[in-house]
């Protein structure tokens, strides 16, 4: 019988220090190939020229995605690293754990021509998401939506997203042990 990429990244999941741990899901090939597959599957035909993700986990689903789909890929980093050229940048809002983040985009990246998909490992509250939206949006891309593993979204913040694709909702990860 062969696993779903919902089975495969729900098994790999692990409860550390009291926070869900989805590193192990890069380290099995199988399950990292099969959860980049689904990501990408329905994005397959909205013409996108670009997968963009947040680091760190957002560079390395966000780039094998891209490269599932046959776009590049577009970094969103955050304060501290280098960078260089003009950006676009936005703070978040606070996310799950009442932290802002800074957002920087190399404007040249991006112009009207390009259709966006952003990947993700987890959505909170969606604060970084929509940060990344704004700031795609001002490069003149068209933002297509989000591929994530794992949804914690409340549905008020859904419409600010667009299309969000998930592996699994956070509900479904059994509670962590005590």
């Amino acid at each position: 019988m062969s696993l779903t990429a919902r089975d495969l990244a729900l098994t790999s999941l692990r409860w550390i220090d009291g926070h869900v741990d989805v590193w192990p899901i890069f380290r099995d090939a199988r399950t990292l190939a099969t959860v980049v597959t689904e990501l990408a599957r329905p994005f397959r035909n909205e013409r996108l020229t670009a997968v963009c993700g947040v680091e760190s986990r957002g560079f390395l689903l966000g780039g094998a995605v891209a490269v599932e789909l046959g776009v590049g890929f577009v970094a969103i980093r955050k304060d501290g690293g280098l960078f260089p050229g003009d950006k676009v940048v936005r703070e978040s809002e606070p996310d799950y754990r009442g932290l802002r983040h800074r957002l920087r985009l190399q404007r040249s990246s991006l112009g009207a021509a390009d259709r966006v998909l952003m990947v993700d490992d987890w959505l909170e509250t969606g604060s970084q998401a929509r940060a990344v939206r704004e700031v795609v949006e001002e490069c003149g891309a068209t933002w297509v939506g989000c591929a994530v593993i794992v949804d914690e979204l409340a549905d008020a913040a859904r419409p600010r997203l667009g299309a969000v694709h998930s592996l699994l909702p956070a509900r479904d990860i059994p509670p962590c042990p005590t």
